[in-house]
């Protein structure tokens, strides 16, 4: 079973201005594109070859004579999970479960903010930044490269942010935490978030 690219949930120019057409065309249809493209040439003819994707991210994990069919499956799951975490005309306070969560688990929404980005800024290099749910409660973690919660059975990956420079670099050059807060306070799809604790059982 062939993996496709997966079709973004918006229009190529729906997050613009704050991430524009320009970078979802490279980012979305380079970068994600080759990540499938490899793990397709990876898979054929593998006793993977007809496993889901999260199964193949993490059946890879646990074997490091793998990794570079880790990095390229675990990099189509969380792009792909990237761009349902953003929606046109997001962004800004929570609503719901996970605002709820948020204020419980985590101070309050400006404390969220605080170290949100302080996990996507604190990635040194290339990763991501998470919000989590696991063991009943929101936590935020970061990631380098491609890693993942996923390879953790007991997290279920709530919303993600991608600190690649490919993710800002055109539309935010080196500026990551200008990126940041275009994510924060524009682009977040909270009805993501809350459809993922949902079905995580919160």
């Amino acid at each position: 079973m062939a993996f496709s690219l997966p079709d973004l949930p918006y229009a190529r120019d729906g997050l613009a201005p704050h991430i524009s057409e320009e970078t979802l065309n490279f980012h979305h249809g380079k970068h994600h594109a080759a990540y499938v493209n490899n793990l397709n040439g990876l898979i054929e003819g593998t006793d993977m070859a007809d496993d889901s994707l999260e199964t193949i991210v993490k059946k890879a994990a646990a074997d490091s004579s793998k990794a570079g069919l880790f990095n390229n499956a675990a990099q189509v799951w969380n792009h792909t999970f990237y761009w349902h975490s953003m929606k046109p005309g997001g962004g800004g306070k929570p609503h719901g479960k996970v605002a709820e969560l948020i204020d419980r688990d985590l101070g309050g929404y400006d404390e969220f903010v605080k170290a949100f980005k302080g996990a996507g800024g604190g990635q040194f290099g290339s990763g991501w930044a998470w919000l989590v749910y696991k063991d009943g409660k929101l936590s935020i973690t970061k990631t380098p490269n491609a890693e993942t919660p996923l390879t953790d059975d007991a997290a279920t990956p709530i919303l993600t942010m991608d600190v690649w420079e490919h993710a800002y670099y055109l539309d935010y050059q080196n500026s990551r935490p200008n990126y940041m807060d275009a994510f924060l306070n524009n682009l977040v799809n909270w009805d993501f978030a809350n459809q993922n604790l949902a079905d995580a059982g919160a």
